[in-house]
């Protein structure tokens, strides 16, 4: 991939006091997921291709696991490629699936040498069969580290997610497994990608847009949300980061409690 300039990136010393201020602070997401939007806007504001704005994006991919690593964040989420996303040029597909097997390939060692356990959720069978084989290489070398979760949604969509647990809950019920009366909010959420993971604390969506874009909807309904409005996923770096880690440890939760 091209070198990038990173102008916004601070030096080593200023970033440990950035980050020892965050856990001084405290209050810590525990998990953080992101909206990765922004890349085609990215590469055509520089008449660039628009698969060329995925590319560079693999750099914020890489500060931001790393910061969070760092931090000591449990789990982060990306989401990577939505259901939706089949519905864009067959060419920019193809890219796509070819960068994030190029990525699952070039980054797994790494991710593995800093203790990061990679995960993923979605219809992952709907993948190409040799990511589907990577991706599962990936997850078995990295399934016995214990710092940071990477999460990758793949081939997610939240609807779907919903839809195939109702249908995996109706089984359990027809095979006489489960009672339709015992299924309560800790049966869905038990029959949903995500099982066992606790919900995001903190969303950020890069680029500008204000909505989920059907991303995790039954874990994020009290989820607080940070929105990088003029910034593009290709220039998201671990100040922006910071930043959203610091407007949420000001916050005050309520979980709808007054």
């Amino acid at each position: 991939m091209p070198n990038i300039a990173i102008e916004n990136a601070p030096n080593i010393q200023d970033d440990s006091r950035v980050q020892k201020a965050l856990k001084k602070t405290g209050n810590l997401p525990r998990h953080i997921a992101i909206i990765m939007d922004g890349d085609r806007r990215w590469a055509i504001a520089r008449s660039l291709p628009k698969t060329h704005g995925h590319r560079v994006a693999r750099e914020a991919v890489r500060d931001t696991v790393g910061a969070c690593g760092e931090l000591g964040v449990d789990m982060l989420t990306l989401y990577a490629f939505s259901t939706e996303n089949w519905n864009r040029a067959k060419l920019e597909v193809k890219a796509l699936m070819a960068f994030l097997y190029e990525c699952l390939t070039e980054e797994t060692q790494e991710l593995d040498e800093n203790n990061v356990r990679l995960y993923a959720i979605g219809q992952l069978e709907g993948l190409p069969a040799k990511v589907q084989k990577v991706l599962g290489e990936a997850l078995a070398q990295t399934a016995g580290n214990t710092g940071l979760q990477l999460n990758l949604a793949l081939n997610y969509g939240g609807r779907s997610e919903l839809v195939d647990a109702i249908r995996d809950l109706a089984t359990q019920v027809q095979a006489g497994r489960l009672n339709p009366e015992d299924i309560d909010e800790d049966a869905v959420s038990g029959a949903l990608y995500t099982a066992g993971m606790p919900d995001p604390d903190l969303l950020i969506r890069t680029s500008g847009e204000m909505r989920l874009s059907n991303f995790l909807p039954w874990q994020m309904v009290y989820t607080e949300i940070w929105f990088a409005d003029h910034v593009h996923w290709p220039d998201f770096r671990r100040p922006h980061l910071y930043e959203a880690i610091r407007a949420y440890q000001k916050r005050q939760r309520r979980f709808g409690g007054g």
